[in-house]
């Protein structure tokens, strides 16, 4: 099985949770524009300051600001025996970049997991997570307007990957236990290895 790893989903359907256990029995790095967003943010960075008002009001950082991001940190050192991404590609544009990006590198054949989870269940989930991480960028009303950004614009990124060839899309039901979530995608990983 491929050692470039996509992970999609709406927002609290545990990508970041799956990306990261998957990761760390790979050996390979989770790499989520998400943190690396709220770093920048939190650090005051240039790019910080640029999506700050993006990320506070529940909308996408245009692709200008990630591609440069997802080059630099699919180009590193620690990224060559493979990868897992949470959070990117998030449109059409960002995906066929990163096709774009995979095609210089000559690493095309990868895998895609989408993570499906009931929408009272991702609101009650980021709710719960924003009062345990204190994330500002969590109330109820950006939650919806997360998740309404997700169905416009993201959701088209499944049926993105359903009609290329050159990888494989599992979808997986995320409301479970995380363990189960992680069994699931492990049992994925074996028989296709």
């Amino acid at each position: 099985m491929s050692k470039r790893i996509i992970f999609l989903g709406p927002p609290g359907s545990g990508k970041g949770t799956q990306a990261k256990i998957l990761a760390h029995s790979m050996e390979i790095p989770h790499i989520s524009t998400g943190e690396i967003l709220r770093r920048a943010v939190v650090e005051e960075t240039s790019l910080g300051k640029k999506v700050k008002d993006f990320l506070e009001q529940g909308d996408l950082v245009p692709d200008s600001l990630l591609v440069d991001l997802i080059r630099e940190r699919l180009n590193s050192e620690d990224a060559d025996e493979g990868w897992i991404l949470d959070g990117f590609p998030r449109t059409i544009a960002q995906a066929n970049f990163l096709e774009e990006l995979l095609q210089e590198f000559q690493e095309t054949r990868k895998v895609v997991f989408n993570l499906e989870v009931p929408e009272p269940v991702l609101v009650k989930r980021l709710l719960h997570r924003a009062e345990e991480e204190g994330r500002a960028d969590d109330t109820e009303e950006t939650i919806r307007h997360r998740l309404q950004v997700y169905h416009d614009l993201t959701e088209a990124v499944i049926d993105y990957y359903h009609e290329h060839e050159d990888h494989d899309l599992y979808s997986v039901n995320g409301d479970r236990l995380p363990e189960e979530v992680a069994k699931s995608l492990n049992e994925i990983v074996m028989v296709n290895a």
